[in-house]
């Protein structure tokens, strides 16, 4: 099993899309600081995992939300609803 993980750091100013297949061993690595990319906006925590069966669907899958539009999806899942 392979997870898509949304990372939301305390600050509330970076999310961070990954895949693993141990979501809380993952976390663990980027709050020690052990993710380069993420390393400077520690420390984090999961705002949304999804399951698939296979590597390629869940790469599909990070893929979307690394994009644009998947970006914008992100925002409007967990931000929108906050400014109201």
């Amino acid at each position: 099993m392979y997870y898509v993980y949304i990372l939301l750091n305390e600050a509330k100013t970076r999310t961070y899309t990954g895949i693993a297949d141990d979501v809380n061993k993952r976390l663990a690595l980027h709050n020690a600081g052990r993710v380069k990319a993420s390393q400077p906006y520690r420390p984090y925590k999961i705002i949304h995992t999804e399951s698939f069966e296979t590597l390629k669907e869940a790469r599909q899958k990070e893929k979307f939300y690394k994009s644009t539009t998947g970006r914008r999806r992100i925002k409007e899942m967990f931000f929108s609803q906050q400014s109201h």
